[in-house]
């Protein structure tokens, strides 16, 4: 196997991207070299390395690596900022190249060189302004995965070459009554990952680029066994249906489980459902995705909306439901399908009022809730979890540069299940 040269903090500095690399194909420890697999060095060389590099032999120095992958930049013109992204400049979302600085490494402070970005249907509401408040430019992008590169004074639980994880907040008060309990996403201090600022003023920019700065408080610790890049969706779309499960008891074996919706929300709840072992049922307005659900993804059971009588069928069948549709449709009908002090969790956010059904609710001594993302601690609770049961996101991975077409795709609910960008492959500084 190659043996690479443990480099300095300041041969780290100059060559984070390299450097996140080389901690992806070797084990990074204390001792003076680390040995790389062969075949995964190989791969990597292919997917980001120069065309004409190969596999060395023997001891090599980390210069020698870092040159083995050094390209031009991409996705960016060069610039004297420290980082580059992808934002968008006002409402329209187009997203286009964007040099602007991050804060230097400071106390507490993690360091993490991005290697992937998921791509969340909350993306592209925000850059196109449609909850209102968008403040541009935006750098969109909350389920973020990478590699520390720095840590600074303080840091105890990351070092340089650890995998590391970003969701969708970045600091809170710490001291409100939500904090104290673990649930920062209530905080009314809270610092989004973008679209939002920090205290100082400044503008939180998101994972659409090439590295971020974020407290040791809000790093995640990312599981070994999992791919980075089909980690990064967990950081919101599993943590958001993960939370309520929890939250409302929806999580003893051999629960019944509904799951409105199978898109990148919807195919996590089933995922998760079926890793705490949850009778699943996948509620849809489409047959086609019948097989799918049941022989893809592992759904016990598949009910189509829009069939009457499979909907009586299900009547009072389920504990509780995460209901992941973000457009009008029938709450009553899912009422129906509760047993009494059934839970229906809204998890998607549809931009016109829903009907309440009250009579249908009385009845059932049912509950209506809704649910938003997690606190950190229960956010590493959650990827805890995905690593003891090999649970990821199902995913297409696309280049920084594709990211406008993935956003039209999504309209369409054109992808399976989520977009996730190689931001290490096509977003070069």
């Amino acid at each position: 196997m190659p043996r690479v040269k443990t480099p300095s903090q300041a041969e780290i500095s100059s060559n984070p991207r390299e450097f996140a690399l080389l901690a992806q194909v070797a084990p990074m420890h204390s001792a003076q070299y680390v040995e790389a697999d062969s075949q995964v060095l190989s791969e990597y060389i292919k997917l980001y390395g120069q065309p004409s590099a190969s596999v060395p032999e023997g001891e090599i120095s980390f210069a020698d690596f870092a040159a083995m992958f050094s390209r031009q930049p991409l996705g960016a013109k060069a610039t004297n900022n420290n980082c580059i992204g992808y934002a968008a400049q006002d409402k329209s979302g187009v997203l286009a190249p964007y040099s602007f600085d991050r804060r230097a490494v400071g106390p507490g402070d993690v360091r993490i060189q991005i290697t992937h970005a998921g791509i969340c249907h909350s993306d592209l509401h925000q850059v196109k302004d449609e909850w209102g408040g968008s403040v541009f430019p935006m750098v969109p992008g909350h389920e973020i995965v990478g590699i520390v590169t720095e840590v600074g004074e303080g840091v105890t639980k990351f070092k340089p070459g650890d995998r590391a994880g970003v969701g969708c907040m970045v600091d809170s008060c710490r001291t409100c009554d939500t904090c104290t309990r673990s649930e920062e996403q209530f905080c009314p201090k809270c610092v989004y990952t973008y679209n939002s600022k920090h205290p100082d003023g400044t503008l939180a920019q998101g994972g659409y680029s090439s590295h971020i700065v974020v407290q040791e408080a809000f790093t995640l610790r990312l599981p070994d066994n999992l791919p980075l890049d089909a980690t990064a969706p967990l950081l919101c779309a599993g943590i958001t249906v993960y939370s309520p499960m929890k939250h409302f008891g929806l999580d003893k074996p051999g629960m019944r489980l509904g799951v409105v919706g199978l898109g990148g929300l919807g195919h996590m709840a089933v995922k998760i459902g079926k890793g705490l072992g949850l009778h699943v049922t996948v509620i849809s307005t489409s047959e086609a995705k019948r097989e799918e659900a049941i022989k893809v993804l592992g759904a016990d059971d598949f009910i189509v909306s829009k069939d009457a009588e499979q909907m009586k069928a299900a009547t009072s069948s389920l504990h509780g439901i995460i209901d992941t549709v973000s457009a009008k449709h029938d709450v009553s009908a899912l009422v129906n399908l509760l047993k009494v002090d059934g839970k229906l969790v809204m998890v998607g956010v549809p931009e016109v009022p829903l009907d309440l059904p009250v009579m249908a609710i009385v009845f059932k001594r049912a509950l209506i809730s809704g649910s938003l993302i997690g606190g950190i601690r229960q956010t590493q609770e959650m990827l805890n979890f995905c690593g003891e049961k090999g649970i990821t996101a199902s995913i297409e991975k696309i280049p920084i540069d594709y990211v406008n077409t993935a956003y039209e795709r999504m309209l369409r609910s054109d992808v399976r299940y989520r977009f996730v960008i190689d931001v290490q492959g096509s977003l070069v500084l």
